[in-house]
């Protein structure tokens, strides 16, 4: 293994001292204890990351600070004997072994528990015994025990587990009766039948499945502790039990499967792709029958206000501005510049054409950050002519503008460039020009008064966003997100009060990123969540996933649009749980089976392809952590998919109006 002292270093002090973990016996050992030891094959430079990562087995390894964190509480000294539940690869087992003089780790996964021995020995830790057995039983051979922690969420604290603690003991445990947050408990021995209870603070943790926890298939196990019956199911089956087959994406009977989510007044509609057709064809009849029959009226999307705003004059038959370009003219083309919105936005025109009362009318507008590619595009000009090195920096950098993206690399080149750092004050300079320009021209129309006051709003959050998007990080994607939510409250408003909005964007902004390696690690948010926040119940977010199938895409920021082959799924992901599910599309809603909600609650790796597609670096650039049921309401599944169609560069049709959007 690599020497990664230092860094093993640094995450004791910056992830974990930091943040308020004292107790010295904790910072000594997390200080010896190697993680990369005990991390998958080829994540071992990652180790030290600010979160979990995969272990094998659709198991990860816990955030570096909860694992500190719960040591810290349970106070394990030196002599103490201790027992943890849920080993997993061994890690915490090894650095409780720092400290006490004995540990017994419990490990349901049989092979997972030969993964850790194999770990163990590898990190030359001392004093640790792995067993397989059901966690919530304990492991009475080795009781009784000063210390017991589980690495699970129970519904309750299990009994077998109070019991072989020492008078005096200490049991840490997560607990709480739904999927979402649980609570980080501390039970305190205090007498022969009496204990002492206290809760930590909020957690996130797999389910503890047991006689004393919950079953395999997702339910609580009986009160009186008579071993659970599980469903003798697979994964895959229970989601084969539970989805609701699809008719083909153009039969009638598509868009009723979605009535359900015809109260609520603001739906998401994701997609893994940006250049995938059946999640835009899905969307777009989702999107039809919502508006043709629940009242729908806003259909906002991931895309640029001032080329959202061309489509909603032709849809709403209003004339074309002289000075207006082709809407969705610049890079990435093909994401909103393709025959299936072409066909929406002749639906909507035709579609509002018949609606007498204009505020029942569907508008069709733009959540995002004021012309975003094309300023990008002028960073680009500015640096290919002044420092072409930092140019293609640059050009790494914009292709990873995804909350998925994991190479570091890219970001530490960038900010210790000097030539990259010196251009700054001139890339932000010539932003600014580039959108007062715009403003300009859209200036000479003041018809509009949503429209003229959304640009306003626009250039005051895009410079703040341009400065920050220069060097990356969490707080650009959260103004980003921040100002999308904030158009479709302008929006709701300015429609009126019975006003309701289908919501197109990537899944990386409509699923909850609460529960998601973007807010538990990186401290992101994005539009799923902040609905959430806002609308309650009245929010419905919807995700579509695929296991193969081409994908329109570039292989970098600014390049030519491709066809590629998507990987088929990887084994240890949510995609693969629904392919090997059989059914060849699907919609799963997630209130449907609390068991199978309860199972697929356990992280797995979801993949996110954006406008670029790597499939060289496929599991660093477009897997991440997930739990699925948290995330979304729902799951729209296409096994096999085609890409997108985009429209001809000089695309025109004859006899369609001078106001039609996509024309040159």
């Amino acid at each position: 293994m690599p020497d990664m002292t230092a860094a093993r270093n640094h995450m004791v002090k910056a992830q974990i001292a930091r943040r308020g973990v004292r107790d010295p016996h904790v910072l000594d050992a997390m200080k010896k204890v190697p993680r990369e030891a005990f991390v998958a094959p080829g994540f071992e430079e990652f180790a030290y990351e600010d979160g979990p990562l995969p272990i094998g087995h659709s198991q990860t390894i816990s955030q570096t600070y909860i694992v500190a964190l719960m040591i810290e509480a349970a106070e394990v000294r030196p002599g103490d004997r201790v027992l943890e539940i849920g080993a997993g690869s061994g890690y915490a087992a090894a650095v409780m072994g720092e400290i006490a003089e004995h540990v017994h780790a419990v490990e349901r996964h049989e092979p997972l528990a030969r993964t850790a021995r194999e770990n163990l020995t590898k990190a030359g830790a001392r004093s640790v015994e792995i067993h397989v057995g059901d966690g919530t039983l304990g492991w009475p051979a080795g009781a009784p025990y000063d210390v017991i922690l589980v690495a699970a969420g129970g519904p309750s604290v299990p009994e077998a587990l109070k019991q072989q603690l020492k008078p005096g003991g200490r049991l840490v445990i997560p607990v709480g009766d739904e999927n979402s947050m649980q609570n980080l408990r501390k039970v305190v021995r205090t007498g022969q039948d009496a204990w002492d209870e206290e809760d930590i603070g909020a957690v996130r943790f797999v389910p503890l499945i047991g006689a004393q926890g919950w079953t395999e298939d997702g339910s609580r196990s009986a009160s009186s502790h008579v071993p659970g019956q599980n469903s003798g199911k697979t994964l895959p089956q229970m989601v084969a039990d539970a989805a609701e087959p699809l008719p083909d994406i153009d039969d009638p009977g598509f868009g009723p499967f979605f009535d359900r989510y015809g109260d609520r007044r603001v739906v998401l509609l994701g997609e893994a792709s940006h250049g995938t057709s059946e999640f835009y064809r899905a969307r777009a009849a989702i999107t039809r029958h919502l508006v043709e029959n629940h009242g729908f009226n806003i259909v906002a999307v991931e895309a640029d206000w001032p080329d959202a705003a061309a489509v909603n004059r032709h849809v709403n038959h209003h004339a074309a501005r002289e000075f207006e370009e082709p809407a969705f003219s610049r890079f990435p083309t093909w994401m909103w510049r393709n025959t299936v919105i072409e066909a929406l936005a002749d639906w909507l025109r035709a579609h509002n054409d018949s609606v007498s009362d204009p505020a029942r009318r569907a508008g069709f507008y733009g959540l995002d950050i004021y012309n975003m590619r094309g300023s990008i595009a002028a960073v680009l000009e500015y640096l290919d002519k002044i420092d072409p090195e930092a140019a293609r920096i640059a050009r790494e950098r914009y292709g990873c503008l995804t909350p998925w993206q994991r190479d570091p690399a890219t970001y530490g080149r960038a900010v210790l460039t000097r030539g990259y750092r010196n251009c700054e004050r001139q890339v932000v300079a010539q932003l600014r020009e580039l959108l007062e320009r715009r403003l300009d021209y859209e200036a000479k129309d003041g018809a509009s008064f949503l429209d003229a006051a959304q640009n306003a709003r626009l250039v005051r959050s895009a410079e703040r966003y341009y400065r920050i998007m220069y060097y990356g990080g969490a707080e650009s994607w959260n103004l980003r997100d921040t100002h999308m939510l904030e158009t479709l409250e302008h929006l709701l408003e300015a429609r009126g009060p019975d006003a309701k909005a289908l919501v197109w964007a990537h899944n990386s902004h409509i699923g909850d990123a609460r529960a998601t390696e973007m807010g538990t690690v990186r401290g992101e948010l994005n539009i799923g969540q902040l609905c959430r926040e806002r609308f309650g119940d009245e929010a419905a977010l919807i995700g579509f996933g695929t296991h193969t199938g081409t994908v329109a895409v570039a292989k970098d920021w600014g390049g030519e649009m491709d066809v590629k082959r998507v990987r088929p799924s990887r084994e240890d992901s949510y995609e693969r749980v629904c392919h090997d599910a059989g059914i060849p599309h699907f919609l799963l809603d997630m209130a449907r089976d609390e068991g199978l909600r309860r199972r697929l609650t356990e992280q797995r790796l979801e993949r996110f392809i954006g406008v670029i597609y790597r499939p060289e670096t496929e599991l660093m650039s477009h897997y991440a952590d997930a739990a699925l049921p948290q995330q979304f309401d729902a799951w729209v599944w296409f096994d096999e998919t085609e890409a997108l169609t985009p429209l001809g560069v000089e695309h025109r049709r004859e006899g369609v109006p001078d106001t039609y959007p996509f024309g040159l």
